[in-house]
């Protein structure tokens, strides 16, 4: 570092790669076409998805190392509606001319009658609507940046139509940046072996984020299943075969059990050890005077030996 003058500096302080975190960087492995085909970015409400996505959207552009080998020169980009991806993707804070902002770069052209973003290196980028999914009939791409496809109001319809139009390039490739929710195509996605997925929460992206904002909302909904899946990026579903409904949970939960007559942890043991050990189910729980029952905590994990999972039951219950 020392060796580096002000412009230097400047610039390596501005470089992405540099700066992101693990999850926000892409795939490697660009050159093999078979590698993968789409880069499945899940994350909670702040936690960097929109910044990821517009920095790949610049990296590809510029045939960036890691990004694309050659330049991407048409790009479609689709969000839930076309407000969303003028007012998100393109010209929102973290979106693609703001990247270029930050950088002091010719960034491109925005031009909104015809929908699309205009390089000066001839790179065009078409924005699109989920409310119309036949728009995507036709055209043809290199790459994609899918939006908040959770949210979409055509979700399978848009994303099979997109399919057929990457069709150019050596390895047509697109990423998908949203908060997840139990969809049919968001669970099809995560079962595809040419889907990378990477994973952030808002904790994560906490230093760039108000802090009234993690005292009011991560403070509020940590913990619950609305906070697993706005802030930890979880996907969140019901399980055919459970006992009680993820809303009954929720209705049930209280800020604080009363004094309890009774409290217990609970230990399920693995019926095998080593690296491919069953979960050992640890839950604390106690019951008040009047027989109302409390979940306290659940400490379970997957341990490699049976001393990792009793120092957690004995740890639970000095606690």
């Amino acid at each position: 570092m020392e060796t580096l003058n002000r412009a230097e500096a400047e610039g390596m302080l501005a470089h992405w790669p540099f700066l992101c975190r693990k999850a926000q960087r892409p795939p490697e492995t660009w050159g093999d076409p078979l590698a993968w085909t789409a880069w499945l970015v899940l994350g909670g409400r702040g936690a960097g998805k929109t910044r990821t996505g517009a920095e790949w959207v610049r990296g590809i552009v510029r045939g960036d190392p890691g990004f694309a080998e050659p330049p991407t020169g048409r790009i479609a980009l689709v969000g839930e509606t076309f407000a969303a991806v003028r007012d998100v993707m393109i010209e929102g804070p973290a979106g693609i001319l703001a990247v270029y902002d930050r950088r002091g770069e010719a960034r491109p052209a925005w031009l909104p009658a015809l929908r699309r973003l205009q390089w000066p290196s001839g790179a065009v980028a078409h924005a699109f609507s989920s409310e119309d999914p036949d728009s995507l009939r036709g055209p043809q791409f290199e790459a994609a940046w899918c939006d908040e496809l959770a949210k979409w109001r055509y979700p399978t319809e848009t994303w099979d139509m997109l399919q057929f139009g990457l069709r150019l390039g050596p390895a047509p490739r697109e990423i998908v940046t949203t908060t997840p929710r139990p969809i049919p195509l968001l669970k099809r996605l995560l079962d595809d072996r040419r889907v990378v997925v990477s994973r952030s929460r808002t904790a994560d992206n906490a230093e760039n984020l108000a802090p009234a904002f993690l005292d009011a909302i991560v403070g509020r909904y940590a913990g619950t299943r609305l906070g697993r899946q706005e802030l930890d990026g979880e996907l969140v579903e019901e399980r055919e075969d459970a006992l009680w409904s993820r809303d009954r949970i929720e209705a049930a939960r209280t800020e604080a059990a009363p004094p309890l007559a009774r409290v217990v942890v609970a230990v399920d043991p693995p019926a095998s050890s080593g690296a491919r050990a069953d979960a050992c189910g640890i839950v604390v729980a106690g019951v008040d005077a009047a027989g109302t029952g409390y979940v306290l905590a659940d400490a379970s994990l997957e341990a490699a030996r049976p001393t990792e999972w009793a120092e957690r039951a004995v740890a639970a219950y000095r606690r």
